[in-house]
């Protein structure tokens, strides 16, 4: 059925940009997790210069450190910047495709829009009047990937109070913001969020 396989085009879409970006996402993984196995240490150097007045020196032993274990305290960004091409490339190919207007799949009758699966009768500042499953299903996985990077988190973001609470923030304003966009997209990131779990369990 043509309609049926356009959803499932996005699904392949995703599946290859997940494989392509995964040795990626790997030697990010393996970095993390050195990270966390180093935070004793990190602890101790941190507790070693508390009075120090030479944050040279500090910097100097931390590196050292991490050079020593193989890690990369800025490993968490790399995938982020690589990825940040292909959520602008989406975002503007989406809601334009004449290959996604008029075709239905699941509950959508157009995946070039929202998809909305009930009314609410008034508008909701910064929401909307209606719920798109769609982008329903892409908030809850986000925050369920997001509550596991929580508990991924290098030594230096466990330092910064605020980190968590702008983690949970970002998936609430992308909700906002994907409620009255594509369906197409929302179905995309609903996708890569499965997947990535999938390969965290598997590392």
């Amino acid at each position: 059925m043509p309609n049926i396989n356009t959803g499932i085009m996005i699904l392949l879409l995703t599946l290859i940009l997940k494989t392509i970006l995964f040795p990626i996402a790997y030697k990010t993984y393996m970095s993390s997790s050195k990270m966390r196995v180093l935070k004793p240490e990190i602890d101790a150097l941190n507790e070693k210069f508390k009075d120090n007045a030479d944050p040279m020196k500090k910097q100097q032993e931390s590196m050292a450190l991490y050079r020593r274990a193989g890690a990369n305290p800025l490993s968490g960004c790399l995938p982020m910047l690589l990825q940040f091409p292909i959520l602008i490339a989406l975002f503007a190919f989406f809601p334009a495709s004449i290959e996604m207007r008029q075709k239905a799949f699941l509950w959508t009758d157009d995946l070039s829009t929202y998809d909305s699966v009930y009314n609410f009768g008034f508008n909701v500042w910064g929401y909307g009047d209606h719920v798109s499953l769609f982008a329903l299903l892409m908030f809850v996985s986000t925050i369920i990937y997001t509550w596991m990077n929580s508990s991924m988190l290098q030594p230096q973001q466990t330092q910064m109070p605020g980190m968590k609470y702008m983690m949970y923030l970002m998936p609430v304003i992308f909700l906002a913001v994907m409620n009255s966009y594509a369906a197409g997209l929302s179905w995309y990131y609903f996708l890569a969020n499965v997947i990535t779990f999938l390969q965290t369990f598997a590392m």
